[in-house]
């Protein structure tokens, strides 16, 4: 099971509270506050890992509860701190903070025997009392009956499609961390700090202090885990394009290849390596369709996935095998990637005609040339291997240059970035120091 987002709530650890406590020894009948501090919580912490491909840990344990600190003993003995909570992610796991909860305007009701419970104040007028009184409050009917609804008489108003979140997720939500890099760590909930115990608070008027710190209450909240595969190259097309079968073809991964739509279900990442000792990293997406950006088809799961790649191939099936036009299915890929995120239509791309093997190839690739001019395609048949060796070449060229064009911006923006005022004065101080005869 592929999963690429989940909710999860986290709670750091609280911290222990401080001891109260007075030594009692012999030939020390008076020894005053002995009171121990309480330990801090256990932190959680997220760390990326590489060898880590989806969010499968946390399906199955959403809850991430860090250990609370002890609490301090007598003899000034401080109590032992919470363990610390790391979970492990996937590189590429972006962490969105959600908002809290809209609070529930309640109201009291008290049952014969006293019996007391908060419930919502739009529930409260229709409970009644439980016969035990550890279960909840049941919910009834009361005078409310059954009545015959026609429903082809009425009209149901269409369901609006769930818009997918993008590059800034939904509304609401805070993004707190994007681990990109094997070792990375982030602390997700500080673990409560310990209470003091009463011998931090003996004083010259107040030698017996009979009273102590509670400890600190961690921090917690809900939030969502949203994977965004790190490769080099994206692949994307219509489904039943060749998108496996073409990762199949330049890297040893084995995806699922089959002669109907919609083979892949979740995206295949394949290791293209190169006699140099140089390696690529391939994602295989589901195909997309027309309005994948609206939740249509498989694409708008796993669209997230090819934000991070440096350049995009879009693979067209040339052959038309499923009744479709190429040109038709090249400017609607572009289309959906521009209406998921504006940034994807910039970044480099390269169109890669597939299927070359079949007769009315040929005769498409000619049309696709005059309505789509200026622009360079790659003939290739994936399944037998033929323009394979090119295909190998002209990915790691364009790699090479977006690599080099990302380096050349960010070195500019560093050096057109200001100096902090302090560290020019450093600099400006030692420049006109004079060295000590």
């Amino acid at each position: 099971m592929f999963v690429d987002e989940i909710k999860v709530y986290a709670r750091s650890g609280h911290g222990g509270k401080g001891a109260v406590a007075f030594t009692r020894e012999a030939y020390r009948p008076k020894g005053g506050p002995s009171g121990g501090n309480g330990g801090r919580g256990g932190s959680v912490i997220l760390e990326a890992d590489h060898d880590l491909n989806n969010l499968i840990g946390q399906f199955y344990k959403p809850r991430l509860i860090a250990d609370d600190g002890d609490q301090g003993g007598g003899k000034g003995m401080d109590g032992l701190a919470g363990k610390d909570l790391i979970v492990k992610v996937p590189c590429g796991t972006l962490v969105w903070k959600l908002p809290p909860p809209p609070a529930t305007e309640t109201e009291a009701i008290t049952d014969s025997d006293g019996y007391k419970e908060d419930m919502p104040a739009d529930i409260a007028d229709s409970t009644i009392p439980s016969a035990i009184r550890q279960r909840d409050l049941i919910r009834h009917s009361g005078r409310d009956r059954a009545v015959e609804v026609d429903l082809a008489a009425e009209e149901i108003p269409e369901r609006e499609p769930k818009q997918s979140p993008g590059a800034h997720g939904a509304p609401g939500e805070e993004l707190v961390a994007d681990l990109t890099t094997h070792g990375q760590r982030f602390l997700l909930c500080q673990g409560g700090r310990g209470g003091l115990g009463n011998r931090n608070f003996a004083t010259a008027a107040r030698q017996t202090p009979r009273f102590a710190q509670p400890g600190e209450a961690g921090d917690e909240g809900n939030y969502r885990f949203e994977l965004r595969t790190i490769a080099d190259v994206g692949l994307v097309g219509y489904p039943n394009a060749g998108k496996s079968t073409l990762l199949g073809a330049i890297s040893r991964a084995r995806p699922k290849v089959a002669p109907y739509p919609f083979t892949t279900l979740t995206p295949q990442v394949g290791i293209v390596e190169y006699p140099d000792f140089k390696r690529l990293t391939v994602c295989d997406v589901p195909g997309l369709i027309e309005g994948a950006h609206k939740n249509v088809g498989l694409g708008h799961a796993f669209l997230r996935h090819i934000e991070r790649c440096k350049v995009l191939v879009i693979l067209v099936d040339m052959a038309g095998t499923d009744n479709r036009e190429p040109w038709d299915d090249y400017q609607k890929i572009l289309n959906e990637l521009a209406l998921y995120d504006p940034d994807l239509v910039k970044r480099p791309h390269l169109v890669v005609a597939n299927k070359m093997d079949e007769p009315a190839a040929a005769a498409n690739l000619k049309k696709f040339k005059r309505r789509i001019p200026r622009t360079k395609v790659l003939p290739m048949a994936a399944a037998f291997d033929e323009g394979i060796e090119q295909f190998r070449k002209v990915i790691d060229a364009a790699v090479a240059a977006a690599t080099a064009k990302a380096d050349a911006a960010a070195a500019a923006a560093a050096a057109s970035a200001p100096v902090a005022p302090a560290a020019t004065a450093r600099a400006r101080d030692r420049r006109m120091a004079k060295p000590a005869a």
